[in-house]
């Protein structure tokens, strides 16, 4: 008994947290950010902020804004909250839960409460995942970089919303943002793209790892989720920035998509598929991207068939 005693005292003692320092921080926080941070709560699943975010950058931690997690080691897994499979070196403490069955993570720096780690379900080749709470951290964007062990590419197929809802469900593809490509106006908005008068198309840009999925396999499927023979929109969407477009960046990748249409051509498509040069590929807000996972529902004017 007195050895159990021990362990449960040594377990809270670990856990414990020293909040003197972080008292002015402290009393900014919402009652539910003191509920998750402080009293060790957990936000309900597929409600944070952050548990889809796809930005670069850098997470940190909401009560002291110590660096914890890098964009780069976050992962989709379905579980309803953000996901990583690894920590910035030292970021993150690992104590046992107060329960004695989960482990739970802490940010080292101050303490606050992230969410537990679980090892063995083979999500990633690191066969970690760090279950964090949106609610404790904070995301520093990094604006305009690129990340270089990544690759890129850029497609216009009708209403962005359903081309990023099927590419994103591509192994290798990392994520994919809706936004406007090919005009001649600067940080163009929504409603300007959709009024006709910038140039630009409703496109995507795909960031994907290459040694998991190639530009080709990433490029058949666009062609087979969207209806590359219509030469004045995408379904009932009709206009110039529906049209149907793959914007190159390479002779490489041009020359994929000239094989690719010339195969449609045998097969009987008029592809009416537009080949551009890739331009500044401008975001569109946050209400447009993973429009139909935040919705639960599916493309109103994409489908996979099969037409290679």
């Amino acid at each position: 008994m007195k050895y159990l005693l021990l362990i449960m005292l040594t377990i809270l003692n670990m856990n414990a947290m020293d909040l003197k320092p972080w008292t002015r921080q402290i009393e900014k926080l919402s009652d539910e950010e003191k509920y998750i941070i402080i009293n060790k709560g957990t936000e309900r699943p597929f409600t944070g902020k952050y548990t889809d975010e796809k930005s670069n950058g850098t997470y940190t931690c909401k009560l002291c804004d110590a660096p914890l997690y890098k964009s780069s080691d976050k992962f989709k897994s379905s579980c309803g909250w953000p996901s990583f499979d690894d920590a910035i070196d030292g970021a993150v403490r690992r104590v046992p839960d107060a329960d004695g069955r989960r482990i739970e993570i802490v940010c080292n720096n101050c303490g606050g409460h992230l969410g537990h780690v679980f090892e063995g379900e083979r999500y990633t080749a690191k066969n970690t995942r760090h279950c964090v709470n949106s609610i404790s951290l904070t995301l520093k964007p990094e604006k305009n970089e690129k990340d270089l062990n990544m690759s890129y590419a850029y497609f216009a197929g009708g209403c962005f919303w359903g081309v990023e809802y099927y590419l994103e469900k591509l192994d290798g593809v990392k994520a994919v943002y809706s936004g406007f490509m090919g005009g001649h106006v600067k940080n163009p908005g929504y409603y300007e793209v959709v009024s006709g008068t910038t140039g630009h198309l409703e496109a995507v840009e795909v960031i994907y790892d290459k040694s998991k999925v190639s530009y080709e396999k990433i490029a058949r499927t666009f062609f087979e989720i969207h209806d590359p023979t219509q030469a004045n929109g995408q379904g009932p969407d009709i206009g110039n920035q529906y049209l149907s477009g793959v914007f190159t960046s390479d002779e490489s990748e041009k020359n994929t998509i000239k094989k690719l249409i010339a195969l449609l051509d045998e097969n009987g498509f008029d592809v009416a598929t537009k080949i551009l040069p890739a331009t500044d590929f401008y975001k569109a807000d946050e209400g447009h991207q993973n429009y139909y996972n935040k919705k639960g529902s599916r493309p109103y004017c994409h489908g996979y068939k099969k037409r290679f």
